[in-house]
């Protein structure tokens, strides 16, 4: 009887797991098509079926919007609001990875079906991350993500840098993986549960009786949390992939893994350790004596401090936004330690910024790659007479990412400093922090502006470039949101605000 009820709820969840489904049947869909047409060419036939998978995907997701919250599966998963944010998200970050990998020549003659198919199991991985509330669907979750990155990350097989970066991106994976399942297995012994909700009300209950042992959990648990989003001191794998991975799936690493790891994180610690505050509805506070928004804090300092600093003297610009990377998880995370709905808003908004800034400035560097041979930011000299587009759309994408205005990535940390200034007078620290490292990271993104634009080519290399027509393109697009929500934000701050409404408990 118990058995046969369990299974009605999981039959019952099916319907809210559309897109989920989808995302299989389109990977099955690769791996049929590929085996069908191994000895023939197939890569725009499996480009086509992924990318119309992917969008097809973002269509069921987007029809999700009205449905509420729900709880899947026996109360493993959950649907909300919340984690519709973050599909779509993942949906928008690996429609452009497919796109820059038909786009990009790195790729050109190899077999894709496989790495189509990995794609798409890693998008259906951070689905999972982005709804799991059960300790052991977070693991679960986070190691599919973990195992297709790995494989990923080495598909340039005959390459050695990538090859070392798919094994080292395994090794640091592995270790932090094992420390976070610890740390789960302390608060499973702590509490008797392995839900999240359960969790917060058990914790309030023992968390003045072990207050330590709760904590070392914390600290265990974010090994695993902060390997994902690449935070000080697991951030060591994150320059060695992005420089040894296939530019494409770089850009991707840099935006999608890493959302999904905000998206874990902030779900974790709202819901499973922290309470609603009796002072104010949109507030929170942390269960018992256990300090975790002051280590969150913490950490995001060191981060985009170790980020920044070690990115002044890089000289590849792959490595270069690898660090840059790290640093804007540091600024993400400062929306998440004021346990306020701005600041997860800011967080949130911030994200979605970064995806737009980051993709785009990865695009360039595609589009240099292919055309001149090297990663070098020694050879981006005079690349502004010879691609005057392109460098034009670095320029706007490096400005984002510094936060000046009128781009969107001034307003994404001006709703960061905003919210740790509303917080009060105990994180003014971490917002002076926040904008002395800004001002730090300007220097090295004008330093490519300055390669660029003030530098003369030398004159074997004076020739205008031939960037294709799609590059041009995706180009533009991807810079006019830079530029428009700079200006008129509003649909993207609604869109934000009613993501969050997970946390509000107005569904």
């Amino acid at each position: 009887m118990e058995f046969g009820h369990y299974l009605q709820i999981n039959l019952a969840s099916l319907p809210y797991f559309i897109p989920e489904l989808i995302l299989v049947g389109t990977l099955l869909l690769l791996i049929i098509v590929d085996l069908v047409l191994k000895d023939k060419p197939s890569a725009g036939w499996l480009s086509l079926i992924a990318l119309s998978g992917v969008i097809i995907a973002l269509i069921a997701v987007i029809g999700q919007y009205d449905l509420g919250t729900r709880s899947l599966f026996n109360g493993v998963l959950v649907l909300d609001h919340f984690s519709l944010f973050f599909k779509v998200l993942f949906l928008a970050a690996a429609a452009l990875a497919i796109l820059f990998t038909m786009a990009s020549i790195e790729l050109a003659g190899r077999p894709v079906g496989e790495y189509y198919t990995l794609l798409i199991t890693l998008v259906l991985g951070m689905f999972l991350m982005a709804a799991s509330t059960n300790l052991i669907m977070i693991y679960i979750s986070i190691e599919l993500v973990s195992i297709t990155s790995f494989v990923l990350a080495a598909y340039i097989k005959r390459a050695t840098r990538s090859s070392e970066a798919g094994l080292k991106y395994a090794i640091y994976g592995a270790f932090s993986s094992g420390l976070m399942l610890y740390g789960f297995s302390w608060l499973y012994g702590l509490t008797g549960t392995l839900d999240l909700y359960q969790l917060a009300r058990s914790l309030s209950e023992v968390a003045s009786q072990n207050p330590l042992a709760i904590f070392l959990s914390v600290l265990f648990i974010l090994a695993g949390f902060g390997y994902k989003i690449a935070a000080v001191p697991f951030h060591f794998w994150a320059p060695d992939v992005y420089e040894g991975a296939p530019t494409p799936m770089t850009a991707f690493f840099s935006v999608g893994p890493k959302a999904a790891g905000f998206a874990l994180l902030i779900r974790f610690f709202v819901s499973g350790m922290a309470q609603p505050s009796l002072v104010e509805s949109s507030m929170w506070q942390a269960i018992g004596d256990i300090h975790w928004p002051q280590l969150l804090a913490v950490i995001s300092a060191a981060t985009m401090t170790l980020g920044n600093l070690i990115a002044l003297v890089q000289n590849n610009v792959k490595r270069l936004l690898a660090y840059s990377s790290i640093a804007h998880a540091g600024y993400a995370l400062m929306g998440t330690v004021v346990l306020t709905q701005e600041g997860y808003f800011a967080t949130l908004f911030y994200l979605v910024a970064y995806y737009l800034m980051n993709m785009g400035a990865f695009l360039v560097v595609i589009v240099f790659q292919d055309l001149i041979g090297s990663e070098k930011i020694d050879d981006y000299r005079g690349l502004g007479y010879r691609a005057p587009i392109a460098a034009i759309a670095m320029g706007i994408f490096l400005f984002s990412l510094t936060g000046l205005p009128p781009t969107v990535g001034f307003i994404g940390k001006f709703y960061l400093f905003a919210a740790l200034i509303k917080a009060g007078e105990a994180y003014y620290w971490l917002a002076i922090v926040g904008v002395l490292n800004s001002v730090i990271s300007l220097y090295y993104y004008v330093k490519i502006m300055k390669y660029m634009f003030l530098d003369r080519p030398a004159e074997e290399k004076a020739g205008a470039l031939p960037v294709t027509l799609s590059m041009n393109l995706m180009l533009v697009v991807l810079m006019v949101p830079i530029i428009l929500f700079g200006l008129y934000w509003a649909p993207l701050q609604e869109f934000t605000r009613n993501s969050i409404q997970f946390f509000t408990g107005t569904f």
